[in-house]
């Protein structure tokens, strides 16, 4: 996971981002998974993070995260990337019906220095492995989702980003009545990546849409991948 010596582990602005990367494609495979997006038989499991996970076999899931985190690591390494969120929506009506937020703080000085960090890897791994458990059982804290969804995935960008034929300019897909759950986060001491998901809530709660619109005010730059649709089990390029 990441570059180290005899003595002690060494984080490189590459190898952090190598991590950060690889996990975000786990973490999306994770929630497409548990919250049913797609049908369970097209998962295959596999062991990560010294954990049983599961991987999307459909061709076009897997071509379609494979080519986001190609991006996604010219944005880490370059410092360029401050959130991506996976959004699922109802497939009939494009309704939002939960944002799975993953912040990212850059450490600048690695970014314009070319220093390293010091972590070990077992500590990192332990910080993923608590997240990649509370994705896992979400079910136990989030509504069902008992109709047809699909899914697009946002990314928060620096304004001076420029932007691949593959993305285009996107609203926030906000959540007129959210309910978040905060998650667990990891570190390696480059990135620190934050987790929250929000839901559709049926009754208003003030203190919470505060929030809400707060994040929106402060949005740089919105960029959306991309979209995929369950029943065709195929990628869709915009």
């Amino acid at each position: 996971m990441a570059s180290r010596t005899a003595s002690k582990d060494i984080i490189t602005l590459r190898g952090s981002t190598a991590i950060v990367s690889e996990f975000f494609g786990y973490a999306a495979n994770s929630i497409l998974y548990n919250r049913g997006v797609y049908p369970e038989e097209t998962f295959g499991r596999v062991k990560k993070y010294g954990l049983p996970l599961l991987l999307s076999q459909d061709e076009g899931v897997k071509t379609f995260i494979s080519n986001l985190n190609k991006q996604l690591s010219e944005w880490l390494e370059a410092g360029k990337l401050q959130r991506i969120v996976l959004v699922i929506m109802s497939k009939a009506t494009n309704e939002v019906l939960e944002r799975w937020n993953f912040s990212i703080e850059t450490d600048g000085e690695v970014v314009e220095k070319g220093v390293s960090r010091e972590k070990s890897d077992k500590e990192i791994m332990r910080e993923i492995q608590a997240i990649m458990r509370q994705i896992a059982s979400s079910i136990t804290y989030l509504p069902c989702l008992d109709e047809p969804c699909i899914f697009d995935v946002l990314a928060y960008t620096d304004t001076d980003v420029a932007v691949p034929f593959t993305w285009t300019e996107s609203d926030p897909k906000l959540i007129a009545n959210p309910q978040m759950v905060k998650l667990h986060s990891f570190d390696t001491k480059i990135h620190k990546v934050d987790t929250m998901v929000s839901y559709k809530n049926d009754e208003w709660d003030d203190q919470l849409n505060d929030v809400n619109r707060f994040d929106s005010l402060t949005l740089k730059w919105r960029l959306e991948y991309s979209r995929c649709q369950s029943s065709q089990k195929s990628l869709l390029w915009q």
